[in-house]
């Protein structure tokens, strides 16, 4: 990581994106998704511009970890999904970022990944179950910063 540039202008996660940051530190920002399939969803992003695991130095690296294990046990503890999938990819956007996705059996792309097709014939949640989803992601999005903080110091 030394040398790296800090930002890339052609970034899309570098800068100021409008996004909603829940939490921030010097090294990362966990911000909301605003998926209505999947509320809850979060992106973990590293804010100096690197575009690989490897590229972090072992402290660093270990922050990370720490800050993805506290917002995947906040989402299953807050939102209580089936699953909850963790995904790295930056095929697109090549800065270090993760993705952590709340799933539900009744999904639309379930077992599939939400960037895939939808399943043949799937059909919406309940409404009853999509206003919960959503009103537990906001319970998540509160909390979110004081289950960080509490971790804290780094």
């Amino acid at each position: 990581m030394v040398g790296a540039p800090s930002q890339v202008p052609s970034c899309a996660l570098c800068g100021a994106p409008v996004e909603r940051v829940l939490w921030r530190d010097a090294q990362l920002r966990v911000v909301a998704i605003d998926d209505a399939d999947y509320p809850g969803y979060c992106r973990v992003i590293w804010q100096q511009h690197v575009r690989e695991m490897c590229e972090l130095l072992p402290a660093q690296s270990l922050h990370l970890w720490r800050v993805l294990g506290v917002v995947e046990t906040g989402l299953r503890d807050i939102l209580q999904p089936d699953k909850i999938n963790l995904a790295s990819l930056g095929n697109v956007v090549a800065h270090l970022h993760w993705h952590l996705i709340p799933r539900w059996f009744d999904d639309r792309c379930f077992p599939n990944p939400i960037w895939g097709l939808p399943r043949a014939g799937a059909e919406a949640p309940s409404q009853a179950a999509q206003l919960l989803r959503r009103e537990n992601a906001e319970r998540l999005y509160a909390t979110l910063p004081q289950l960080l903080n509490a971790q804290s110091p780094w």
